[in-house]
């Protein structure tokens, strides 16, 4: 199975002035596809640094982050956003809906950056909206959603583009136990369907021990795998 994603002795330190701050240090490890990884940790510990540098989001100060046996420093600023755009999905723990624009129109936001016609972006995103349960809510803005709509809304426009990748920031740390039980099995149901490779950084156990592996990380150093994981 081929790995989607691939980051080799990743280090990440941000300079002010004279001053040196080190966030991660030596990170190694690789995702194929349709695989769910989880990074546990805590607060402050490096593991929203990491995964926005896999998206290429940030650069490390040392070491690189190969997708699909590309390595992201030798892509122009253009082609990488143009592969974010079509192999990457992003989710965050707050929405970061667009306001002013109904969940259709935020939904279809990365086909119409795609340069694809309003009609076919819209139709796209309906459909992506039936698959999570909210064909019903398409003309509704965000503000008269629930959290946890709000959030189906962000995920389904994360998976419209069919992204090989989904990056995922604390998907359920702003939900209550039972939405953010919802959305992890709706994840799950949309990854299997769709072959989609997971990276899941959050501090939350039970939702990183549902996962096939699970990588701890403290003090921007990965400290080994958990294995064997119980599945609830």
């Amino acid at each position: 199975m081929q790995d989607v994603l691939l980051c080799r002795n990743i280090d990440k330190t941000y300079f002010d002035g004279n001053n040196a701050t080190p966030v991660l240090h030596n990170i190694s490890f690789s995702i194929k596809s349709g695989e769910h990884v989880a990074i546990l940790g805590s607060s402050g510990s490096g593991k929203s640094t990491l995964l926005h540098i896999l998206g290429g989001l940030d650069t490390p100060t040392h070491g690189e982050v190969e997708f699909k046996g590309k390595p992201l420093h030798q892509l122009g600023a253009n082609e990488l956003a143009r592969l974010r755009n079509e192999e990457m999905g992003f989710i965050y723990q707050f929405h970061h809906l667009l306001g002013e624009f109904t969940a259709v129109e935020n939904v279809a936001m990365p086909l119409r950056i795609r340069g694809m016609s309003v009609k076919a972006a819209h139709a796209k995103a309906q459909a992506m909206l039936e698959e999570v349960g909210l064909s019903h809510r398409a003309n509704y803005l965000p503000s008269a959603m629930s959290g946890g709509e709000r959030q189906r809304v962000a995920i389904a426009r994360a998976l419209v583009t069919e992204p090989s990748v989904v990056l995922a920031d604390e998907p359920t740390g702003n939900l209550d136990d039972s939405t953010g039980e919802q959305i992890y099995q709706l994840l799950t149901a949309l990854s299997d369907k769709k072959g989609t490779a997971f990276i899941v950084v959050t501090h939350d156990i039970a939702l990183a021990q549902k996962m096939d592996r699970v990588m701890r990380i403290k003090d921007g150093k990965l400290m080994g795998e958990m294995k064997e994981q119980s599945q609830c």
